[in-house]
Order: structure tokens, then sequence, then C-alpha cells
């Protein structure tokens, strides 16, 4: 989820755990534990740092290591540790069950997103990726913002308030999971030799993105009321044996786009004086008919890679300003 529905989902946490008699007994101990729901919502996306580094970084460690299960053990001891610090005499055992209960449902929720999570690192690398709720979706931000309100201006108990809020989104993730799985099956239906099937959700309830892969075909497409419309069909072409081939799949930009990307197609360019090679998530569609999440390596007649980029840019222009072609490309 994106950050300001994981700040809210915190929030509504610690006030959820008033509940807890032991919590709402203890001002201080609700204190500690709304401070450390807060900060174990937030803290499993700490890994956003490696931006800092390069995208390919960033891309291989983003919802990794920081959401695997060890992370989810380690992250509450090291939150309650520093919140003992500051608030000395909180009830220890109640402040890492509710700052452990934030970090599990953050990733829990981000296992929901067409970006998934690598919840069950070390014992598998696998991406669990639902593509059942969009990033953002304004039905769970606004449910808890409503409970937010409820409780910041005084019109109701925050436990009850968002034991109420928790109860509306369990039905709203059953329905969404039963639309999904619904159109699943008129794809799997309409396209019986479908060997991959990737769908997910807009920021419109009614709209889901769907990309498909056959064995001679890929195909985007979009489900909306009106039906199931095929935007895009392209040739499926194996990556071939080649020297260009094997030399671009070294690069450090395409090993982290092709673990990451489970559906792609790729095309190479020949210049004069090098070769392109793009590699295109077929995932992510805008509205444009661009596809945003790419790999593209520049690659000379000697075999030596001169530039290249993965992550997501929305124009070429912005495209071919992030590579850095070298002085000797144009001969």
């Amino acid at each position: 989820m994106d950050t300001g529905t994981h700040v809210v989902m915190g929030i509504g946490l610690g006030g959820f755990a008033l509940l807890d008699p032991v919590v709402a007994q203890s001002p201080v101990t609700a204190e500690a534990v709304l401070t450390g729901t807060l900060i174990g919502s937030l803290v499993p996306d700490f890994d956003t740092i490696f931006k800092l580094k390069n995208n390919a970084t960033y891309i291989r460690q983003h919802r990794g290591t920081s959401h695997s299960i060890p992370a989810m053990l380690i992250w509450p001891l090291a939150i309650v540790g520093a919140i003992s610090i500051f608030i000395p005499n909180a009830e220890g055992l109640h402040l890492w069950l509710w700052t452990f209960a934030a970090v599990v449902l953050h990733v829990f929720v981000d296992i929901f997103n067409a970006y998934g999570t690598q919840a069950l690192r070390p014992f598998s690398n696998k991406w669990i990726a639902l593509g059942i709720i969009n990033i953002f979706d304004p039905v769970i931000f606004f449910t808890h913002a409503a409970g937010i309100a409820v409780w910041f201006f005084g019109l109701g108990p925050p436990g009850f308030t968002f034991l109420t809020v928790y109860i509306i989104l369990f039905f709203y993730y059953i329905w969404r999971i039963f639309v999904h799985n619904r159109l699943m099956e008129q794809i799997k239906a309409e396209v019986p030799d479908a060997e991959y099937v990737n769908v997910s959700p807009n920021f419109r309830w009614n709209r889901w993105h769907i990309s498909i892969q056959t064995p001679e075909q890929f195909h985007v497409a979009e489900a909306s009321r009106n039906g199931i419309i095929v935007f895009d069909t392209y040739k499926r072409q194996p990556l071939p044996d080649t020297p260009v081939l094997r030399t671009v799949q070294q690069d450090e930009n395409v090993k982290a786009f092709l673990a990451f990307s489970p559906i792609f197609r790729w095309e190479k360019t020949e210049y004069p004086h090098y070769d392109e090679v793009r590699f295109i998530d077929l995932r992510y569609r805008d509205k444009d008919g661009h596809y945003p999440f790419v790999a593209i390596v520049l690659i000379d007649r000697e075999q030596h890679i001169v530039s290249s980029f993965t992550g997501w840019v929305h124009s070429e222009d912005k495209l071919q300003k992030k590579l850095k072609p070298a002085t000797n490309l144009n001969g």
C-alpha cells in the first residue's frame, strides 16, 4: 500500500488496541502502543532507502528482506527497544504484541497489491502478488480516516470504532476477492490456452488491468462493466541465445527487471554503431498506452554495455535522458 494508507492503518490499530484492557488502563502504555503501531506500520518500507543507491538495487530489495519472516520478528523487537528508552514504564509484552501486529498487517495488506512482497523469505524468494487491491484504495484509506476523525472529535470510543472499521474492511476484502476470482474464471474461459494470467486492479473499482501469456502471443487488456477489451497483442518471442542477449542479461539493471517481472516482451533496435535492447513489463499500461516499467540497454559493436536503466518512466523523452550513451556511439 502507499505510505498514507500505512499511516492511517497504524493509527487505527493503535486505537483498536484500546480494546485491550492492559492498554486501556494505562495511558503510558496506550501512548507507547500508538507509537509502536504507527512506526510498525511504516518500518517495513524502510528499504526505500535503497533508491539512493540505484534503481536495480531498489527493485531487488523493495518488499523483499524487509517484508520477510525474520524481519517481521526483528522489526517489533527493535521498535519496542527504542520506545522503551523514551517510555520506560510501558507494559512491554502488550507493546510488543501490538507492534508485531502492525508489522504483520503491513506485510499482509501489501500481498494483495499487484506489486506484492517476498513474504515467505527465507523459505522462498517467490513474489506473492495477489493483485486484488490497488496500491491506493480509497475505501481502505477513507474508512480509516473516518475512524480517526470519530476518535479525534470524541464521537465514539476508538476501540469499537476501529472494530467496526475492520469488520467493514473484512467484507470489502471478501467482495474484492470474489470479483477477482470471477474475472479470472472468465479470462480462462475466453482464453483457454492461457499459460499465465495477471490481473491487477485499477484505481476505479470496476476496472482491472489484464496481461495474458499464451504459447504464441501476449495480450494486454482491460476489464470493465462493458466486458473485456483487448488493447495490445504481441507475438511472443523467446530470448535467443545470441552474444548480444547473453551480454545484456548480465547487466544488473536487466537482472533486477527479469527477477521482478513475470510477464514481459523484449525488442532489439539496431543503430549504426550500437544496439538497443528493451524489456517491457506488460503488467503496467497507462491510459496513454505507454508501458512505464522497463529495462533498457545500449550495447556497442564490441559487446560492451555502454548504458543501461531500469525503473518507471512515463515518457520516451525522460527515458532517453536517464541513459548515458558513451561518446563513441556515434562513431
